[in-house]
C-alpha cells in the first residue's frame, strides 16, 4: 500500500498542496480528479520527492518522505510523468536502459520492460523522438515498469493519444492492478478513469475536497459538482 498523510508541497514560496492524505492499496487503481490547476500533478511530484514537501509518505509501511526521488524509485515507486519526458536523441533501448537499477542490463531485463507492449520489440533501435505519441507513452510506461515496482504514479497517461492507444494504455493499467501493483492515476479522460478505478479523490485548491468509491463518483451530480462537466457512462473493461 502507498500511504500519504498530511502532505504539503511548495513551488518556491507558493504553497500548492495542503494537508493532503490518501491511500492506494495494492491491487487497486485510485484516481485523483480535479479541474486544471488544483494541484494534481504537484501532488504526484511531491509524493515522488521531486519538489519541496512535508508530510508522511510510506510504501508498505516503509517511510519514504526523507528519501530523494531516485531512492524512492529504488524503494519500489515508479513514476510516469506528464508529457513522457523521454530522451528524444536516444533509442528506445537506451531510454529503457537508463532507468535500470541493476549493475548490468541484459535481454531478460529488456524483455520485462516491454512485456506489456509487444510492439516495442520492433522499435528498440528507433530514436524516441521519431516515435508517435502513443509509442512514446508505451516506452514511458515500460521504463517505469522495468524494475518491478510495488506502486506506480501515472500523470495524464492518455493525454493527446489516439483512441487506439488510449485503449492500450487503459488495458495495461488494468493488468498492473491484477498483478498486485498499487496504481495512482491522474487523468483528464473521465470516462476512462472512472471505468477502471476503484476509488476517487477529488481535489480543489490543493486539497482533497471529496473522496468516494468509484461507483459513487460515476454519479453525474458528483462529477458536475467538482469538475463542472458531465461524464458519459463508461463501458466495462475488456476481459481477456
Amino acid at each position: 500500500m502507498l500511504s500519504v498523510r498530511k502532505l504539503n508541497a511548495w513551488y518556491g514560496k507558493s504553497h500548492i498542496v495542503r494537508d493532503l492524505s490518501l491511500e492506494v492499496p495494492g491491487r487497486q487503481i485510485v484516481a485523483i480528479l480535479g479541474r486544471n490547476g488544483v494541484g494534481k500533478t504537484t501532488t504526484i511530484k511531491a509524493i515522488m520527492g521531486i519538489i519541496s514537501r512535508r508530510g508522511v509518505v510510506a510504501l508498505d509501511g516503509r517511510p519514504l518522505e526523507t528519501l530523494s526521488a531516485d531512492r524512492i524509485a529504488r524503494a519500489g515507486v515508479a513514476y510516469v510523468p506528464q508529457g513522457r519526458q523521454l530522451f528524444p536523441h536516444l533509442t528506445v533501448r537506451e531510454n529503457l536502459q537508463l532507468a535500470w537499477h541493476g549493475k548490468t542490463f541484459g535481454d531478460s531485463d529488456l524483455k520485462r520492460g516491454i512485456s506489456h507492449f509487444p510492439p516495442l520489440g520492433r522499435l528498440l533501435d528507433r530514436y524516441a523522438g521519431n516515435l508517435s505519441g502513443g509509442e512514446q507513452q508505451m516506452v514511458a510506461i515500460g521504463r517505469a515498469l522495468l524494475n518491478s515496482p510495488h506502486a506506480i504514479l501515472l500523470d495524464e497517461p492518455t493525454e493527446g493519444l489516439s483512441p487506439l492507444f488510449v485503449n492500450i494504455v487503459r488495458d495495461v493499467i488494468i493488468e498492473l492492478r491484477a498483478a498486485g501493483i498499487a496504481v495512482l492515476l491522474v487523468e483528464q479522460n473521465l470516462t476512462m478513469a472512472l471505468s477502471i478505478c476503484q476509488y476517487v479523490y477529488f481535489m480543489e485548491k490543493g486539497a482533497v475536497a471529496h473522496e468516494c468509491p468509484a461507483e459513487e463518483a460515476k454519479n453525474s451530480a458528483v462529477v458536475e459538482r467538482f469538475l463542472g462537466v458531465r461524464v458519459d457512462q463508461p463501458r466495462p473493461p475488456r476481459v481477456s
